[in-house]
Formats: C-alpha cells, structure tokens, sequence
C-alpha cells in the first residue's frame, strides 16, 4: 500500500460557538492542512496521483477558506468552524476529485503545532 501526504497552509478567523471558554471569541490561526492519499497500484511513470494533481485540488477548496472568517461562510452555517468540522468539510469536497489509483484516506487540520483533528470515513 502506498500512501501520499500533501500539506498546504491557510490562515483563517474563526470563533467557536456553543463553547464556554476563550475560544469563543474571535481569533485567527495560521492552519497547516495535510491530506493523504492511498493506493496500490503505480502508473507507468512509477506514480500513484501526480503531487501537482492533488495541491490543484486542495488548492481550490483552501482558496475559497484562506483569510476568511469561516463563521460568514455558508460550508460553516449552523456548525461552530472547530478544526474537526474544517476537516470534515475539507474532506467531503475533496471526496468530489477522483483519482484512478487513489483514494481519499484522511485530512488533518493542524491549529498549532501541537494539536490538530483528523477526520476520515469510517
């Protein structure tokens, strides 16, 4: 099994709602967003999805969140932009791009370094 990993990074507002704490209020974090790709089977380059191929996608979906207040935006609507939620959303759009030998594995959204969500289909 062959597994890929691409990171990106965004910077975005946000606050949590429905949480008792600091987070509340407005604050920003400078995310690292890491996606991976599995697969078994290599192109004939020795491939399993071109790196170039995965950013283009992952850049389409961050383009429309970096320097944004992700509680404004209709994909955060109802739901408090928490950095599970922001991986959750992130992967349902990717989930949108196919790739022939591969499939969506996971997406970790890094708020600092020392913490971050992972979501992934069960």
């Amino acid at each position: 099994m062959f597994e890929l990993r691409v990171e990106k990074m965004m910077a975005c507002a946000h606050r949590l709602t429905d949480y008792d704490g600091p987070c509340e209020r407005l604050h920003g974090h400078n995310y690292k967003i890491e996606v991976a790709y599995t697969g078994t089977e290599l192109d004939r380059s020795g491939l399993l999805v071109d790196f170039g191929d995965i950013k283009k996608a992952l850049n389409a979906i961050l383009d429309e969140l970096d320097h944004r207040f992700l509680n404004e935006l209709p994909a955060f609507a109802g739901i408090s932009p928490s950095a599970e939620n922001i991986a959750r959303y992130i992967y349902t759009e990717l989930e949108k791009t196919t790739f022939d030998r591969a499939t969506l594995a996971s997406v970790a959204v890094w708020e600092t370094p020392n913490q971050y969500a992972i979501y992934r289909q069960p």
